[in-house]
């Protein structure tokens, strides 16, 4: 059996902002067979995104290479930047601040996502999450 993937890429410097990515995001999603029938995973993507662009920013405070991957089972959706530094989610506690406003961006990929990763890329990093859709193609049919 052939896989047909099919894939996007794209920078968004930290003046585009995280908005246009998730447009841009938006935007590729349509293009997938699944993208109406599956609201909720086009929902955690997008917030994904944010997050994951977000956190590019503000960390690596440097442009976020975002790219979409489709392979037929699972949309990998994939944030570089040139901070070595990986990553981890924070431990969440129930006696912290909770009108906190960041450090949640990796909690919430890793709630939305079916798995994530990260590894050491160019210099840097990258952040990738897979999203397997609902109501999506069957993997097991050609």
């Amino acid at each position: 059996m052939a896989v047909k993937a099919v894939g996007w890429a794209r920078s968004f410097p930290v003046s585009r902002g995280v908005r246009a990515a998730r447009l841009w995001t938006a935007e590729h999603l349509l293009s997938l067979p699944w993208s109406d029938s599956a609201a909720d995973t086009v929902y955690a993507v997008l917030l994904s995104v944010s997050e994951l662009v977000t956190n590019a920013h503000l960390h690596a405070a440097a442009t976020a290479h975002l790219v979409l991957t489709w392979d037929g089972t699972c949309l990998h959706v994939s944030v570089a930047d040139c901070d070595p530094h990986q990553p981890s989610p924070r431990e969440t506690d129930a006696d912290a601040d909770t009108g906190a406003t960041s450090g949640r961006g990796l909690g919430i990929v890793t709630t939305l996502a079916d798995s994530w990763g990260v590894h050491a890329c160019h210099g840097g990093k990258a952040v990738t999450a897979c999203f397997r859709p609902l109501g999506g193609p069957d993997p097991h049919t050609g």
